[in-house]
């Protein structure tokens, strides 16, 4: 695996529906709705090196719409250190999610924002 890959992708957007129609009909991606994750996903399609898929919600606590990129990375802390340190800003510390997963929001000195995925150690979940 090439080394701190992009994994996840999501968009939010003020109208998920009309962003979905969108998609489905230029791309002709499949984006049902996902009542467990409550928000609608992507269906895989071709692997993709390590991308393992995505998905498009209504935003609640954004703004503006956004896209994120999700890097997975093995360390959340040491690499939450090195942004900070190469002039990078962190959003939203490093946390724990349901999953056992750990997640950093962090923008590069452009100022766009990232998402930053540590998986959850094996055998948890």
């Amino acid at each position: 695996m090439a080394a701190d890959p992009i994994v996840w992708w999501e968009l939010a957007t003020q109208d998920a529906e009309k962003s979905v129609a969108f998609f489905e009909s230029v791309f002709g991606w499949e984006l049902p709705f996902s009542e467990g994750a409550g928000f609608h996903l992507q269906k895989p399609g071709a692997p993709a090196a390590n991308l393992s898929g995505g998905g498009i919600f209504t935003m609640k606590k954004a703004r503006l719409p956004f896209l994120a990129l999700y890097i997975q990375v093995e360390d959340i802390d040491a690499k939450r250190d090195l942004v900070a340190d190469n002039g990078g800003h962190i959003v939203e510390e490093p946390f724990d999610l349901d999953s056992g997963s750990r997640l950093c929001l962090f923008s590069d000195p452009s100022g766009v924002t990232w998402a930053m995925i540590q998986p959850a150690p094996e055998g948890t979940s």
